[in-house]
């Protein structure tokens, strides 16, 4: 399939999803698999695995903001330049793709500085004690050297799914969770270095990932090649990208600011039973939302190429295929939380009172988990399509709009604080799916149905106005004098983007017929003015000559 470069606009959509999802989904679970055995040597040093192991959680939320500043810049580049691809602009892709490896090489070096300096400050600010403190900051000096290659592994491999070569990613996430499972052993237990060795183990894997990962977008089977020319940061073209990721940058870093609000809220109203749950409730989304996560990235490079190609139908298509295989699966998902919640919460804890709380709390907390499928599906598809202002306002609206007020004032509203707490997640996602589909209806409505008018003409020039897809290769030209006038006399400036093949949705359509063949240019002018343009239907008269089809 991948031998047609253009198998993202020609190959059937479920085919295409299925086999872009997989690779996907199965990265998603590896990467996961690999942090959790990281911590299972971890909690085996000798001696001291239950401090080390406090110590390196205390470093995650730091290192989740790191990962979120490659996704600032890869999760609104990747898209940006599957859009130019469908455009057939590769060029403009390459700039893209050169500007953000650039751009994550300047994030990557301030964040090692910063991670260096105020090293113990930061952990302290993310809950650090005395007696964990050394272990976060053994761990965290040798992962601050290892920044760079965080950030190129996680920002560069967005640009190869991109492509449609989810394989290959995949192949990257392998190579890092490998080396990382192989090098942990060796590096805490034989060469006795502790958390120290876990860190080392995870930046050389790192590194090697990072390596597999530029040579591919260096070599001959990529479609879009890292070259030196287009490394040169212009903000013109990492400026639109970093837009577009901010709100994946938002919805990542902002996440440790949550925790930290439903743990104190928690502790407060429920004690530590309740934050303990709370550890088991996050555990169990985190592993809902993996393969939703891994199904819409693979619908990515789908919608965007399409998009940049002008072709509505598969971006709808895709859109539809995504939100009912999302929604069924969290809908599964859901009806088996609710109905067997303690097989779940068993998998984290044998603690029979804590599985006796829990059990109830997850049926409350994951309550809205059958909609996570239509959040998943609206979001991925609003950062597809390159709507960044859309994406950050349901990103912030999400975090700072709904849940941390909701976590403070649902424990007022009900009779059962700590449930009331528990409740917030649910009314959140009850209201940011409203929010959702209202954002993406307009959005769809206005970028999608302006997309292809075509413009017939027969040896008679008769000609006709009709709405079509940009399958149709039947486009023809149009005098340039008679163009311009009608073009600027009718057509609102938000249509402008997409020039006289796309702009309006037409309720009439209108033949007229043997104009262009005695009409000097004066008198098509002249009767310009004396077309009556309804309120709620626009009729427009475009003068054709026939020409050779583009």
């Amino acid at each position: 399939m991948q031998n047609d470069k253009n198998f993202l606009g020609t190959a059937p959509i479920g085919k295409l999803l299925l086999k872009l999802s997989i690779p996907t989904v199965i990265a998603q679970l590896i990467n996961m698999l690999y942090n959790v055995v990281d911590r299972i040597y971890i909690g085996h040093i000798p001696g001291e695995g239950s401090l080390a192991l406090t110590g390196v959680g205390v470093c995650m939320p730091i290192i989740m903001i790191v990962t979120a500043f490659a996704a600032l810049i890869s999760s609104g580049g990747a898209p940006r330049a599957s859009i130019c691809m469908g455009k057939q602009d590769n060029k403009s892709a390459e700039q893209i793709l050169g500007n953000c490896f650039s751009l994550q090489i300047v994030v990557s070096i301030v964040l090692t500085v910063v991670l260096l300096i105020w090293n113990k400050d930061l952990l302290m600010a993310f809950g650090a004690s005395k007696n964990t403190l050394g272990y976060a900051t053994d761990y965290m000096r040798i992962y601050a050297l290892g920044t760079l290659f965080v950030q190129l592994t996680l920002g560069m491999n967005a640009f190869i799914t991109a492509q449609g070569f989810t394989t290959t990613s995949m192949v990257s996430v392998l190579i890092g969770a490998i080396c990382n499972i192989t090098l942990d052993p060796v590096f805490i237990f034989v060469f006795n270095m502790g958390v120290k060795g876990a860190a080392l183990a995870t930046v050389l894997s790192q590194a090697i990932s990072t390596i597999w990962v530029v040579v591919f977008l260096s070599g001959k089977k990529t479609q879009l090649h890292l070259q030196k020319k287009y490394m040169g940061l212009k903000p013109k073209i990492f400026l639109p990208c970093v837009a577009l990721g901010l709100a994946t940058f938002i919805m990542q870093a902002s996440e440790s600011v949550v925790t930290v609000c439903f743990n104190s809220s928690l502790l407060h109203y429920g004690g530590d039973i309740a934050v303990g749950a709370m550890t088991i409730l996050t555990s169990v989304m985190q592993f809902a939302m993996l393969p939703l996560q891994g199904i819409a990235q693979g619908s990515q490079p789908i919608a965007s190429y399409n998009y940049g190609a002008k072709n509505a139908d598969r971006v709808k298509k895709t859109f539809r295929l995504l939100v009912i295989t999302c929604l069924t699966y969290s809908t599964l998902l859901w009806a088996a939380v609710q109905i067997i919640p303690k097989v779940f919460v068993s998998i984290f804890t044998s603690d029979a009172k804590l599985v006796a709380f829990t059990a109830p709390m997850l049926k409350i907390y994951l309550g809205g988990l059958f909609l996570f499928g239509i959040q998943i599906a609206c979001q991925i598809t609003f950062t597809s399509l390159g709507k960044a202002v859309n994406s950050i306002i349901v990103a912030v609206v999400r975090k700072f709009v709904l849940l941390l007020p909701l976590i403070y004032i649902m424990p007022h509203v009900v009779s059962n604080p700590t449930i009331g707490v528990y409740m917030a997640e649910l009314l959140q996602i009850l209201l940011l799916c409203c929010l959702h589909l209202f954002c993406l209806h307009s959005s769809l409505k206005k970028h999608l149905h302006k997309f292809g008018i075509l413009i017939k003409c027969n040896e008679e020039c008769d000609i006709l106005i009709k709405f079509t897809n940009r399958n149709d290769p039947y486009y023809y030209c149009i005098k340039d004098e008679i163009f311009n006038a009608i073009y600027h006399r009718f057509l609102p400036e938000d249509f402008h983007e997409f020039g006289f093949s796309s702009g309006i949705r037409l309720s009439h359509i209108l033949l007229y017929s043997t104009l262009c063949s005695f009409a000097t240019l004066s008198t098509c002018i002249e009767t310009l003015p004396r077309i009556n343009i309804r309120a709620q239907s626009s009729v427009i008269i475009i003068f054709c000559t026939p020409c050779h089809k583009i």
